[in-house]
């Protein structure tokens, strides 16, 4: 989704890594773009994706997410799997404070809400987050840097291991309730975390088929990923 104006640090890589994944399994994967004012049948696809952006950039974006809410909101209720990261994030809480005073309403699917920090103060480095999907507990490592403090989470991806987060003061990170998975994640995301997308690939599959379990993905060598995300463990000093 906007993806010429949604993809701050390279979001959109993320796509490609799912691809990338899906094709060496044999599995059929389609990735369409969604621009501003293109229409677009949310229910049709298994996953919805939206990177992040600078807050210009989230102003004009609204203009035209504001008006897709109910199909969006459809979309969510036939099982469609919802990948959030940094902007789009925030921008499916109440709403967003930016740092000039400007406020963003959001799509309020969630109660959470964002406002800037004070003194322009960032949260940027690189993170790591113990996670849990689903029955899955998992290490989870990435690069964060917003100056959005993201508050009133009810459902948090994980506990952070170093690094910021949501904000500087509850240790936790990002959202998660079994369908919409939020973080303040870039780099991308899924290139250094082989099991996130591998998660996400199953939870599409199992909407198009309640049989499909985990363990029924091919197994695939992920041993340059695995040694990608032992680098910023080990930068963090952090042993899992």
């Amino acid at each position: 989704m906007y993806h010429n104006i949604m993809d701050l640090y390279g979001d959109k890589g993320n796509m490609m890594v799912l691809s990338a994944r899906c094709q060496s399994r044999g599995i059929q994967c389609k990735i369409d773009t969604l621009e501003m004012g293109q229409p677009c049948d949310f229910s049709a696809y298994d996953l919805l994706f939206l990177g992040g952006g600078a807050d210009r950039e989230q102003v004009l974006l609204m203009q035209d997410l504001l008006p897709r809410r109910n199909e969006i909101q459809k979309a969510m209720e036939q099982g469609v799997m919802i990948v959030l990261i940094c902007g789009g994030y925030q921008l499916f809480g109440q709403y967003y404070i930016a740092a000039d005073g400007t406020k963003i309403e959001g799509l309020k699917f969630f109660d959470y809400y964002t406002e800037a920090g004070s003194d322009y103060k960032r949260c940027i480095g690189n993170i790591a987050i113990q996670a849990k999907l689903d029955n899955q507990e998992i290490t989870i490592v990435g690069f964060e840097n917003h100056g959005g403090q993201t508050r009133n989470v009810s459902k948090p991806l994980g506990s952070v291991l170093s690094g910021y987060g949501n904000n500087w003061d509850d240790h936790q990170e990002g959202f998660y309730n079994g369908q919409v998975l939020a973080t303040y994640m870039h780099g991308p995301l899924f290139p250094k975390n082989p099991e996130v997308v591998d998660f996400v690939i199953y939870k599409c599959l199992k909407r198009q088929n309640p049989s499909f379990q985990r363990m029924d993905l091919i197994a695939l060598d992920d041993t340059l990923e695995h040694h990608a995300k032992q680098v910023i463990l080990n930068r963090l000093h952090i042993t899992v």
